[in-house]
């Protein structure tokens, strides 16, 4: 089957919650908007950024049908399904296929750990068979699950097995591996870059076409810019939005990192998405207070995500 390649930018964005942890869908349509103007081409929901291996299956599939619901025209929408259930990730599948979003992923789960690629094909294949008509991305990010896997081979073991199977996003430090599963069979498959800190090297291997990340949530301007700057051959551009986003990064890894730091960077742009769910420790006051003095000191909130 002909699966569209993803061009541009993908957001990663949290999930809304009300202050006693319940989801809140009401900000949804709004955040939707937001993204699109800032430069996303769309979102990928319920993933680590989202804390989906925090949601009930009812809850994401609530979040599903209102993001697909709200998205604005040419906005796609692909859902994670992943779960430590194979079942659940199933009905997640079967849900989206059904509510018209414009594709799925699953990472591989945290529990039990896979450890061999006929694992994960399996895994993969009995996912991306719930919705044939849906283009499936494995969702590679070993720090979170374990699963410190060649993705070479797993684009070996599905090539001519899983049909809908469309790529990879790729959250992982090795832009070796990730030139060479682009390059396989001349790019057949769509290999979305993880990683906000280093897409100006990708670009310059001849890759990243279309990536997913989540410090596009406040500072997508920049990352898109660096993408713009690229094509137009302006590398000094593309360099400086690249290091600047590289000093957004070094913020959040004071505060958590991207999930606890950088949803509150949503607050702080005037976008409150309420705390994250436990055993996330939520940011402090104080702690709000000296990570939005490191951000002025770098000139975040000239360049960030505007509404």
């Amino acid at each position: 089957m002909f699966m569209e390649k993803i061009i541009g930018l993908i957001d990663a964005p949290f999930t809304p919650f009300y202050a006693n942890g319940d989801v809140n869908l009401e900000p949804i349509e709004a955040y939707a908007t937001m993204l699109q103007k800032n430069g996303l081409k769309g979102v990928f929901i319920n993933g680590s950024s989202g804390e989906g291996y925090m949601l009930t299956t009812e809850e994401r599939m609530q979040l599903a049908e209102r993001w697909v619901e709200v998205a604005p025209e040419g906005f796609k929408v692909i859902v994670h399904v992943g779960s430590c259930c194979l079942r659940e990730s199933v009905r997640l599948a079967e849900h989206a296929a059904k509510i018209g979003a414009w594709g799925i992923g699953a990472m591989a789960p945290p529990f039990p750990k896979i450890g061999r690629i006929e694992e994960l094909v399996k895994y993969c294949e009995t996912i991306a068979a719930a919705a044939p008509s849906l283009p499936f991305y494995y969702y590679h990010i070993p720090a979170f699950n374990g699963a410190f896997l060649p993705m070479l081979d797993l684009l070996k073991a599905v090539d001519g097995r899983i049909p809908n199977f469309a790529g990879i996003k790729y959250t992982f430090e090795s832009l070796y591996e990730y030139n060479q599963c682009r390059l396989y069979k001349d790019g057949k498959y769509d290999m979305l870059h993880g990683q906000d800190e280093t897409i100006l090297p990708s670009l310059a291997q001849g890759g990243a076409k279309g990536g997913i990340g989540g410090t596009t949530n406040y500072n997508g301007r920049e990352l898109t810019g660096i993408i713009e700057a690229w094509n137009k051959g302006d590398i000094e551009t593309a360099r400086e939005k690249q290091n600047f986003s590289q000093e957004v990064i070094n913020v959040i890894c004071h505060f958590r990192g991207n999930i606890v730091g950088g949803k509150r960077i949503m607050k702080l742009i005037g976008f409150d998405l309420g705390p994250n769910r436990v055993p996330f420790q939520n940011m402090t006051d104080e702690e709000e207070v000296r990570m939005k003095k490191e951000l002025e000191e770098i000139g975040f909130f000239e360049r960030c995500n505007k509404f």
